[in-house]
C-alpha cells in the first residue's frame, strides 16, 4: 500500500468577499466540501479557468515547496504571482514524505536558473547540479530539462507535485514520463497532477478528479472531456475542422 502523504484537503471559507478565487468552481465546490486523494497517483483535469492549477498551487505552497517549484529548500522569487489560497486551506496528511518536489512547466527556467545560481555560491559543494544529472538545465531543451529533473533527482518515498507537465513535452516525452510516474509509484511515491493530456491522464490506477461548473468529480478515463474530444477528432479531423472552420 502506498503512503498518502496527502490525505484530503479543506478550506476554511475566510477568503476576501471580493477576491477573484471565489468566482472559481473549485472554490465554491470546497466551501461545502473537502477533496480526497486515495490514490498513490491523482490527476487534476478540467477546463481552462476551473482552477485545478490554483489549487495545485496552494497544496504545494500550503506543505512547503517553493511558490514557483523546487523542494522545500528552494526560496527564490522572481515574480510573487501566487494566489493567496493556501492561506486557506488544511491538508490532512497520513506520514511524512523523505522526498519532494513542486514542478511547474511554466517556471522551469527560474528554477534552473536558482541551481546555477547556487552552485556559483562558494558555499555549494558538491554542486547542486550533480543531483539533477551533472548538466545545466539551461543547456538542454525544455522536454529535457523537465525529465532531466524527473529521472535524476525524484528519488522515491516522496510527494511530486507536478503542473500540466505536457507543456514542456512531445507526445513521445510524455510516455517517457509515464514510466518515471510508474517508477516513483513503486518507490512507495504520491503524485498530485494538473494535466490537459488524455495520454498522461491514462496511467494505470491513476484517479482522476474532474473540475467543473458542477464542482470536482471523480471520474473514469474514457468518461472525460478530454478523452472524448480528443477521440472524435482523431476519428475524424476533416469533418471537426469543417464544422469548426466552415463560415
Amino acid at each position: 500500500m502506498n503512503p498518502q502523504y496527502i490525505r484530503a484537503v479543506s478550506f476554511d471559507n475566510e477568503l476576501d468577499v471580493n477576491s477573484y478565487l471565489n468566482d472559481l468552481p473549485v472554490i465554491r465546490y470546497l466551501a461545502e466540501n473537502s477533496i480526497s486523494f486515495d490514490r498513490p497517483v491523482t490527476f487534476l483535469v478540467g477546463e481552462n479557468g476551473t482552477g485545478k492549477s490554483t489549487l495545485l498551487e496552494a497544496i504545494a505552497i500550503a506543505y512547503g515547496f517553493n511558490a514557483e517549484g523546487g523542494t522545500k529548500n528552494f526560496r527564490f522569487s522572481t515574480n510573487d504571482t501566487h494566489s493567496e489560497l493556501y492561506r486557506h486551506i488544511t491538508l490532512s496528511r497520513r506520514s511524512f514524505a523523505s522526498d519532494g518536489f513542486f514542478l511547474r512547466a511554466e517556471s522551469l527556467y527560474n528554477v534552473a536558473t536558482n541551481i546555477d545560481d547556487m552552485d556559483g555560491a562558494p558555499s555549494f559543494s558538491p554542486p547542486v547540479i550533480e543531483s539533477y544529472g551533472g548538466v545545466s538545465l539551461h543547456e538542454q531543451s525544455h522536454g529535457e530539462s523537465f525529465l532531466a529533473i524527473v529521472h535524476n533527482r525524484f528519488s522515491g518515498n516522496g510527494l511530486y507535485i507536478l503542473d500540466e507537465p505536457e507543456a514542456a513535452l512531445s507526445p513521445m516525452r510524455i510516455l517517457s514520463l509515464m514510466v518515471e510516474i510508474n517508477r516513483l509509484v513503486q518507490k512507495n511515491s504520491q503524485l498530485i497532477i494538473s494535466t490537459n493530456s488524455p495520454i498522461l491522464m491514462s496511467f494505470p490506477d491513476g484517479g482522476i478528479l474532474e473540475l467543473s461548473e458542477n464542482g470536482v468529480n471523480a471520474v473514469n478515463y474514457r468518461d472525460t472531456e478530454h478523452y472524448k474530444i480528443t477521440k472524435d477528432f482523431l476519428n475524424d479531423p476533416e469533418r471537426i475542422l469543417h464544422y469548426l472552420l466552415e463560415e
